[in-house]
């Protein structure tokens, strides 16, 4: 049995979610105001932030979705199911615009690729028996893999991690985690992560580049990126991978971190010694990954140890506020539009990723240039939102947040209608 929603935690997963959508729909990508793009290598911009705010969330959670620490074999086909179910979720994004069926084109190759979609989404997102979330799930992920190593044209590049993937990776070792061990333990596990991914990534020397280092493409996780995933990598940088495998194993730590915090929240004690605890905690936290991206950089596509500890610092920091403000103070009439996000993260993280893929694969005759085509969303952005500014940045946010509002609305239809989907 779960424990009552923690309000303050459904309110700040749902401003990551708000957040997450509007730094990855801007206008223009070449129009973007600094704080919400990504650091260049190394260095944390507030972008850089949103991922391990929803991981530390998720392993918030944990305490509250499993009180009791239960586990046995039903428990653990649940885990690895839900694993799957997010994993992938994740990794069809990557497979909808490379879908293709009997040499279809244009709206007629839409409509199968939405379809396909759609069975997808319902197949993952849906209400089933565990027997049958298991079956589908598993044959799913089996199709998947399959046609990734097929040889089949469309998918042998395919990219196989993702941000969605890492989260399911990441949920499936700290729940086992969580329910096997003491937070003692968990700590200490957070801890060895922690200082054997900078002694790996600092001091074990690189094959076919040298000495260990820090830097993109040559590191220790980039080579191990293309040595296991060659061929189904990031698009941008073919080598590597910014959720790839070594990187993942401090992402781990991150959602430990979040799981202790979660312990704190869940103890039998004033809510006002809760609040102490866990600023505390937060400060410390900060401090600590401040003093150590001095040796080792704050670096989201590393997601080295010291960005481990300094973004963990912030989201508790960030909790600490709207634990105060909501469940201390009982300040609560600000808070639906975040709750309307927060409770259907889901469904934001996949649909937000196939709406901008379907608008711009629809094409019309562009009104400057008889002879070209363009896509819906360029077409939409470019006559209906770029006119109104003389700033392209303003422009180029505009629209972004036009399509957090037309999100907004939608999830407020399924919070008012009290449905919510889950893995």
């Amino acid at each position: 049995m779960t424990k009552e929603r923690l309000i303050s935690l459904d309110v700040f997963r749902g401003f990551t979610i708000l957040l997450m959508t509007i730094v990855n729909n801007p206008g223009s990508w070449a129009a973007i105001y600094p704080p919400l793009a990504h650091a260049e290598w190394h260095g944390c911009t507030p972008t850089d932030l949103v991922f391990p705010f929803f991981i530390f969330i998720m392993g918030t959670a944990i305490p509250f979705a499993m009180p009791s620490k239960h586990f046995d074999y039903a428990v653990f086909n649940k885990i690895i199911v839900r694993s799957l179910r997010i994993f992938c979720l994740g990794l069809f994004l990557n497979y909808f615009s490379r879908i293709e069926l009997l040499g279809l084109e244009g709206i007629y190759l839409l409509l199968i690729r939405l379809m396909i979609t759609f069975a997808v989404a319902y197949a993952l997102l849906g209400n089933f028996s565990l027997k049958i979330k298991t079956y589908l799930v598993f044959g799913i992920f089996a199709i998947l893999i399959i046609l990734a190593y097929s040889q089949i044209e469309a998918f042998q590049d395919v990219r196989i991690p993702g941000v969605l993937q890492r989260i399911g990776i990441v949920y499936f070792f700290i729940s086992l985690l969580y329910l096997k061990t003491n937070l003692k333990t968990q700590l200490l596990v957070a801890a060895s992560i922690l200082l054997g991914y900078w002694i790996v990534m600092a001091f074990v020397p690189v094959p076919e580049f040298g000495a260990a280092n820090f830097e993109k493409g040559t590191n220790l996780a980039a080579w191990l990126d293309n040595l296991v995933l060659k061929g189904h990598l990031w698009s941008f940088s073919k080598t590597w991978d910014p959720e790839g495998i070594l990187s993942t194993l401090p992402a781990v730590a991150t959602g430990i971190l979040g799981m202790f915090i979660g312990q704190i929240l869940n103890l039998k004690i004033q809510l006002t010694e809760i609040l102490k605890k866990i600023a505390v905690a937060g400060f410390a936290l900060l401090i600590a990954g401040l003093l150590w991206s001095l040796l080792f950089p704050l670096n989201k596509s590393l997601w080295t140890s010291s960005y481990v500890l300094y973004s963990a610092g912030i989201s508790t920091l960030c909790l600490t506020l709207l634990y105060f403000l909501i469940d201390v103070a009982n300040y609560k009439k600000w808070t639906k539009l975040f709750l309307i996000w927060g409770v259907n993260p889901m469904i934001v993280f996949f649909f937000s990723g196939i709406i901008p893929r379907v608008l711009s694969s629809i094409t019309i005759q562009n009104p400057e240039i008889g002879t070209e085509q363009i896509n819906l969303q360029s077409y939409f952005y470019k006559f209906y939102i770029v006119p109104i500014f003389s700033n392209p940045m303003n422009a180029s946010l505009t629209f972004a947040v036009v399509y957090a509002i037309f999100w907004s609305l939608i999830l407020w239809a399924f919070y008012k209608k009290k449905l919510i989907f889950k893995v």
